[in-house]
Formats: structure tokens, sequence, C-alpha cells
């Protein structure tokens, strides 16, 4: 349901972001019988970004129902291919990560990301306990027991707890005097979607190369049959700005000349867009009467399809813990229940932060050792299974405590 109206609202939570992790959150947590207000403007422009779903997430969104409206609009990704095209001295051939040694029919699925959005908000529009309000924050204030949001433009809002879901430059986070540790990297991402005469065989490749990842990601055709794929170029700004100058054709060039023909002659539909490339992380995850969730609690380079999954276990780990307190009879929005889903979320978001830095750092290096550490960790997942299916794992979702909706 949708509100526009300016007298006030109540609700049990406030979820300020209507982007994909604000949308999931308020539709699962309407689904566990809490008042919902979803706070924010939900567009996704096609600007060329996609966002590859892992397991876990697609479990979620199946449990939330959303899947069905995604299905046909996504492509499996059943490998994924590491290519070294640094030009180091110690290269390896290329790693494949199939997930059927792990017992998968796909790693997940790669979708453009304003079909998600829109098919979230589909299901937000129609779910039972959750109202829409299509304003911005403006600012809020603690009461006793609660919290209050003012509006631009909306109602005013109480609840007993304001979930900050509002992206990587949230204004909620900033409002709590909540810090980040911020890492400006000397990289742009390039994105758009691809035409390309070659099928992509459900396979999606990784280049990694001294200005940061190629990547090209599979898409399903689309109705003339024309085989698609997403490229997340990664390249240093002064080479943005000179391939974002091409024209059509020159552009085209580049990319089949990058991708070693790879998916053969290639023709970039629509808009190219371009994404500075920062990691940030806050210092913490809860303040009063406020949880964050997604990139307002961190935001990582587009390496290893890491970030959007690792922001949707934020969501659905939350979930967990307001529908126990509920269950428990306890206030949701206190802090014991709120330090409880910090305490649950910080390693893993720690450890795939680091993981993401250090790779992303090791393919801007050109010292010996760093080429050597990086080529034989490459070495060994090409050749020893075990480790190459522990990584697989590990990369799919935590060993412990999965939440409920990804189980």
């Amino acid at each position: 349901m949708t509100s526009n109206r300016s007298t006030p609202l109540t609700a049990d939570v406030i979820v300020a972001g209507a982007g994909a992790v604000g949308l999931a959150l308020a539709i699962a947590l309407a689904r566990d019988g809490f008042s919902v207000v979803s706070l924010g403007s939900a567009s996704a422009s096609r600007n060329g970004r996609t966002v590859a779903l892992l397991d876990g997430s697609v479990r979620m969104l199946r449990a939330l129902q959303v899947w069905p409206g995604l299905e046909a609009l996504a492509a499996p990704l059943a490998v994924m291919r590491l290519v070294d095209d640094t030009g180091s001295l110690f290269r390896v051939p290329p790693v494949n990560f199939k997930a059927s040694e792990i017992g998968l029919p796909a790693f997940g699925y790669n979708i453009e990301n304003a079909d998600l959005v829109e098919s979230l908000m589909r299901v937000a529009n129609d779910t039972v306990g959750l109202v829409r309000v299509d304003a911005l924050l403006r600012d809020f204030h603690q009461t006793e027991g609660g919290i209050v949001v003012r509006t631009n433009g909306g109602p005013e809002i109480a609840a007993r707890l304001l979930i900050a879901a509002d992206g990587a430059s949230s204004p909620t986070r900033i409002m709590a005097g909540i810090a980040t540790r911020t890492t400006d990297y000397p990289q742009v991402a390039l994105t758009t979607v691809l035409h390309h005469a070659a099928p992509h065989g459900n396979v999606s490749t990784e280049f990694h190369t001294r200005e940061g990842p190629f990547t090209l990601v599979p898409l399903p055709a689309n109705d003339d049959a024309r085989h698609r794929s997403s490229l997340v170029w990664v390249m240093t700004p002064a080479k943005a700005s000179e391939r974002q100058s091409l024209a059509p054709l020159a552009f085209a060039q580049a990319i089949e000349s990058q991708s070693r023909l790879l998916l053969g002659r290639v023709e970039p539909q629509g808009t190219v867009g371009r994404f500075p490339i920062r990691s940030t992380v806050a210092d913490r995850l809860v303040g009063t009467r406020l949880a964050l969730a997604g990139e307002a609690a961190h935001a990582l380079p587009p390496i290893g399809a890491q970030g959007l999954n690792l922001s949707f276990r934020d969501a659905a780990t939350l979930v967990d813990h307001l529908a126990k307190a509920r269950q428990a009879g306890l206030d949701h929005g206190s802090a014991t229940v709120l330090a409880g889903y910090e305490r649950a979320r910080m390693g893993d978001i720690a450890i795939r932060s680091r993981g993401v830095d250090m790779l992303n750092s090791a393919l801007l290096s050109r010292m010996l050792p760093v080429d050597l550490l990086r080529g034989a960790g490459l070495l060994a997942l090409a050749s020893i299974p075990a480790a190459r299916h522990a990584v697989m794992r590990e990369g799919l979702r935590p060993r412990h405590a999965v939440p409920s909706l990804m189980r």
C-alpha cells in the first residue's frame, strides 16, 4: 500500500531506503507480522548495472515470493572463471569454479538491477502490513521507547526502530553520527549490457588486469533470441574517460580486444554507466533505536559478487533477530536486541571486505612478491579440488549462522 498522507503514521519499524535491500527487509518484516513503513523513492535506472544473486539470496527471494517474477529475467551462473590477464611473470591457467562440483546446478543468477527493484516493488505494494511512503527522511529523534522520523513532503512517522538501508552515502547513518572507514581506489567501473555473437554457456568470466577486473556475466537472451551479457570493466579514471569518448564501434572493438573475442563480436546496448570504486565500512551497525543494513553498513568494489549478497545477509539476519525478540515479548528496538544483530554480522562483513580489498590491491600492485603470492593462490585453487570446493562454499554464504530466509 502507498501513502502520500501528511497525517502522522505509527508503525513497528521504519525502513529508510527503497532499493533492493530496503524493500526486501520491509517485505520480510511485514510477512513476519510487523507493521512497516518503507520510506524512499523506489527507482532503478537502466544503466547497465546487474547483480549476481548467489544461492542464499535466491533462497531469500523465493521465501519472499519475489523470485517467480524474476526467474525468466535471470541467467544461471553455472561456472565462474578467473583469468589472469595482468601480464605477471607468474601466470597460471584460467581457474574454473563449477557449481556442479559442490552439488548445485548454479551458484546463483545474474539479473539487471532495475528488474530486481521493480519486482520487489510490485510485491511490496501487495504486502499486507507494509505502507510505502514516497518521501525522503529529513531528520529523526528518539523519544521514550521509540523514534520519530520527519520526512520531506510526507508524513511524520513514529516507530520503535528505524533501519537505515539508504545506500553507501546513507543520510540516516550520517545523521546518527556513525563514522565509516573509507578507501577510495584509483579506479572507476564502466557498466553496460552487451549483445554478442557467441553463446555465453552460463559462464561468468572475470579477467584480472592491472587496472582491475574486466567481468562478463551472463544474461538471458532477449525477445529476438540474441545472446546477452553484462559488462563490468574496472579501470583508471583517465582510461574510463578515454573509452567513454569512443564511437560505439571503437568502444565495441576495445571490449572485444580485452575479452579476447571470448563472446565473438559485441554490441553495447543502451547507457554506459560509470561508478567510482571505493570501499566503505561503518564503524558500528547500530545506534539508539537504529540499525544499519546493506550499503549503509558496507559498500565493496565489484569483485567476486559479494556486495549485494552480503547486504541481503544483513537483511535476513536482522529479520531473524527482530522476529525472535517479538516472539519472546521483547522490545525489538532495544539496545540488547540490536547488539545481537551487530555481533552476528560484524565478522562476516570484516572478512568479506578485507578479502575484496586484498584481491583488488593485489591486482593493482606490480611488486613481484605480491604477484607470486596471488599466482600461487590461483594455482592452488586450479589444482587442489578440496581448496577450490571450500572457497566456492564460503563464497556462497558463511558456514555458520545461516539466517532462516536463506536456508
